[in-house]
């Protein structure tokens, strides 16, 4: 697939900044999804798009590549994901040199889930980075010109004690350099508002990006991010009861969904949004759109 050079604008000041996370394809026909759906985002001018990074690193070479690629034939900047799991520290160190060199200056450092699966014990290697704080150090103090994004829990990290102890896991972060944090996706806004201010009494100044999930496939997305502990309110689920096998009318019921969370947000004051796209263009295109987005620059105030 011949990808066309996207030429990208400043994001203006009446508009807020926008971001989207992808993940790279395990087969020819997802890595047309996936491009397609790059080829459609991209005149939306966004601050960057992540790519992710598989439990225990086993994405790693498809990242690389799908990086490498977003940096020779697009001008979007982009952010690798890169785990803890699994690796000692002289692994995941080259890694973060092959980026570099590669041109990459800016990575989304996690510590990552256990490899035995999410709800189970997380046991670090034995030579590999004990937290996520040691890896953003580790960064930070070897490349100096890499911006670094860390994880942000509204709802609290499901193996934290409790609040006060998951934002001394963010606090470490930021005193070890990270720069921003995008959070796990949440569905009450109210939510993010208590947990900013909670960070922010802790002196914690860095952005903290809302993650933004389009609930394509409700059963499918519930599951995924309950997991993670993100609650899913009756209020939402009762949006989608009887729609398991109308899939048109739920992307319009996620679109509308999601675009009032994001208004609301924007309304508040809110200025990033992160959007985690599936690999799927179409919601957050029209979610971007709702906010003033017009490709290649032609923006109009929300």
């Amino acid at each position: 697939m011949e990808f066309e050079m996207t030429e990208t604008t400043p994001a203006t000041p009446n508009l807020p900044n926008i971001s989207f996370e992808f993940f790279p394809p395990k087969t020819e026909e997802m890595d047309r999804t996936l491009w397609d759906t790059i080829e459609r985002l991209a005149p939306l001018s966004p601050s960057f798009v992540s790519v992710t990074y598989g439990a225990g690193g086993s994405t790693r070479e498809r990242t690389h590549a799908t990086i490498v690629r977003l940096l020779k034939e697009t001008n979007l900047t982009p952010a690798a994901h890169l785990t803890c799991v699994g690796a000692p520290k002289s692994e995941i160190d080259d890694v973060v040199s092959r980026y570099h060199e590669a041109g990459v200056r800016h990575i989304v450092a996690l510590r990552g889930d256990p490899t035995t699966g999410i709800g189970t014990p997380y046991v670090a290697h034995e030579d590999g980075y004990q937290t996520c704080a040691d890896l953003v150090a580790s960064i930070r103090k070897r490349y100096s010109d890499i911006d670094v994004t860390v994880s942000a829990y509204p709802e609290k990290h499901p193996e934290s004690a409790d609040f006060s102890a998951d934002i001394d896991t963010l606090k470490a972060k930021v005193d070890a350099g990270a720069t921003r944090a995008i959070t796990q996706v949440f569905f009450d806004n109210d939510l993010y508002f208590r947990y900013l201010d909670k960070v922010r009494a802790r002196g914690i100044d860095i952005p903290v990006l809302p993650g933004i999930m389009p609930m394509h496939n409700f059963k499918q997305a519930r599951n995924f991010v309950t997991r993670a502990g993100t609650t899913v309110p009756d209020w939402l689920a009762e949006k989608f009861d009887g729609l398991d096998d109308d899939a048109e009318t739920r992307k319009l019921v996620a679109a509308t969904v999601a675009a009032g969370q994001v208004q609301k947000l924007a309304k508040a004051g809110v200025n990033d949004f992160h959007f985690y796209t599936m690999n799927r263009a179409d919601l957050v295109f029209a979610i971007s759109h709702l906010l003033g987005f017009r490709p290649n620059g032609a923006r109009k105030a929300a």
